[in-house]
C-alpha cells in the first residue's frame, strides 16, 4: 500500500506543478522531485520482496500507515525547503528585523 500511497502523492504533486501558475514559486518541483524519488526506491523494494518471497503488495494496515508517514516526511521535507529558501521573503525580513 506503501507503493501506492506515495505514487498517487508523485503523481498529484506532478500534477498540481505543471498546471499551479503558482507551482513554481511554492517549489512544488521539491515535492514532487521527493515523491518522484521515494516511488523509484519503494518500487524497487517492492520487487526484490516479490522476488525472494513473491508478494509484491502488502495489504495490510501497517502498509497503509507507513504510507501514510512516508507522505508525511515528503510533506516536512518539502516544507523545510520553503522555509529556507522563502519565497515571499517574509520570514528572513522578520528575523533580520529582529536581529
Amino acid at each position: 500500500m506503501w507503493l501506492l500511497t506515495m505514487l498517487f502523492m508523485a503523481v498529484m504533486s506532478t500534477l498540481l506543478w505543471y498546471i499551479w501558475e503558482k507551482g513554481d514559486e511554492y517549489r512544488v518541483d521539491i515535492l514532487a522531485l521527493v515523491s518522484w524519488g521515494t516511488v523509484i526506491m519503494v518500487f524497487a523494494d517492492h520487487l526484490m520482496g516479490y522476488i525472494e518471497e513473491g508478494v509484491f503488495l502488502d495489504t495490510s494496515s501497517n502498509a497503509l500507515l507507513l504510507g501514510f508517514l512516508l507522505a508525511t516526511f515528503a510533506l516536512m521535507l518539502w516544507a523545510i525547503a520553503l522555509i529556507i529558501e522563502d519565497p515571499k521573503g517574509k520570514i528572513w525580513k522578520r528575523v533580520r528585523a529582529e536581529t
